[in-house]
């Protein structure tokens, strides 16, 4: 009875599968006859394209991890994590690079921005919620082995609020963050991986032989990638002619509409992993996802616009108005808030709460000084949140200096905790 309700089941992710892979079809063939569809209707076409692809990324990124040890592999189930946002970016710095007028309108940083902030204020906040309505607990602890990567993340984020210090995002930047990158998958490849619980199309996938499921892996993956591809230019253009048509800041369109096509499949794949008991596991995928975006992505913009516009100068890459500068300011400021959250590695349902509520409340306010006043709160809440942890924060430290020392997972797993062994969705009271 329970193979035939498993076979059953199978054949419904199948099916799910199915249904997102022919949504994910029309940007690809739209793109290929060379039609242009109204705004509007280009908008929703063409969202759901990369919707629907980014829906198979996270998928076939799953059930890759079954077979990935190396940095390698590693690197590669990053790419797939922040393509949909990095094409659409590419896209964006691509025309800025190529026209000045398209560089004014600062539409890459907002995406990128966008992306961010979404990433920390929602899936952050969703994954919390969950976790407190399935198991009634307050606090949720993440695998001590997630010091190694707030480090990075710290760092990343120590950097790059220096950037609005100055009018330009350079190929410096590039060497700085990709570097950060690299260096990132370099350590963590050394860490023991967790165990792999595939969840809805993901199971159907794994549940192939090793041949047939890696071969699936590259088929999904280069089919959703051609999906992505085709929709990111037409996308983010029906974004700007809607916002033009009436008369909605385009800014805003590309900063919060462009993001929920490319980060909600992650979002709501880590929901699910939450609301099915591994919230720890789904916090720290995502908490992974934020390093990737703020190193790799944020790194390879000045690439995109350099190559477009054909100047290569160290010191030379994407220009930043004020506008650009303050909302990488808040963006990375809000990084900092997250950080200081996880300092002795445990979210509380208030800081969850927290984090939603200073995201929604500035969402769609776009005053100057609605931007400052809020990069301001951030910094003074990260401030207070380590004099609360400071304690907790210095066992945080040391496990990820050790781990960076090249040290095994089970070596890290005797070392001082700021709490009970955080295995997964252990939780404190």
């Amino acid at each position: 009875m329970s193979l035939i309700s498993d076979s059953s089941g199978l054949r419904g992710l199948w099916a799910t599968l199915g249904l997102t892979a022919a949504a994910a079809a029309p940007g690809i063939g739209l793109r290929v006859a060379g039609v242009h569809l109204p705004a509007e209707l280009g908008a929703v076409v063409f969202g759901t394209s990369i919707l629907a692809a980014a829906f198979i990324l996270s998928w076939t990124a799953e059930t890759a991890e079954m077979d990935i040890s190396q940095g390698l592999a590693l690197a590669v189930i990053a790419f797939i994590a922040v393509l949909p946002e990095y094409a659409v970016d590419l896209v964006l710095a691509w025309k800025a690079g190529s026209d000045p007028a398209e560089a004014a309108r600062g539409l890459a940083i907002a995406n990128m921005t966008g992306g961010n902030r979404l990433l920390i204020g929602v899936g952050w906040a969703v994954v919390m919620l969950l976790f407190w309505l399935r198991t009634g607990r307050r606090e949720l602890a993440v695998d001590c082995h997630r010091a190694i990567e707030l480090a990075f993340l710290l760092v990343a984020t120590g950097y790059v609020i220096l950037v609005p210090l100055r009018d330009v995002l350079t190929l410096a930047d590039t060497i700085v963050l990709v570097s950060l990158f690299v260096l990132y998958l370099f350590y963590t490849s050394r860490a023991e991986g967790e165990e792999v619980e595939l969840v809805g199309p993901a199971r159907a996938i794994g549940s192939l032989t090793t041949v047939r499921r890696r071969l699936g892996i590259a088929v999904l993956f280069a089919y959703s990638a051609a999906a992505i591809l085709s929709s990111a230019e037409p996308f983010a253009d029906s974004l700007v002619h809607m916002g033009e048509k009436f008369g909605v800041s385009e800014f805003l369109l590309i900063q919060w509409l462009a993001p929920l096509a490319s980060e909600s499949p992650e979002i709501l794949v880590a929901a699910v992993l939450a609301w099915r008991g591994r919230a720890a596991v789904a916090m720290g995928a995502l908490i992974s996802s934020k390093v990737n975006q703020w190193t790799l992505l944020v790194g390879t913009l000045p690439i995109a616009f350099s190559v477009a516009a054909g100047e290569f100068h160290l010191f030379g890459g994407l220009p930043l108005d004020s506008r650009q500068r303050e909302e990488i300011l808040l963006t990375a400021a809000q990084s900092f808030f997250a950080i200081a959250v996880f300092a002795n590695l445990k979210m509380s349902r208030r800081e969850a709460l927290l984090l939603f509520v200073l995201f929604g409340t500035q969402l769609f306010l776009s005053d100057q000084r609605v931007r400052m006043g809020y990069s301001a709160a951030y910094l003074v809440l990260s401030a207070a949140l380590l004099a609360v942890h400071w304690r907790d924060a210095v066992p945080t430290a040391r496990t990820a200096w050790d781990l960076l020392r090249l040290r095994t997972a089970e070596e890290a797993d005797g070392l001082p905790e700021p709490a009970a062994p955080a295995r997964h969705d252990v939780a404190g009271r």
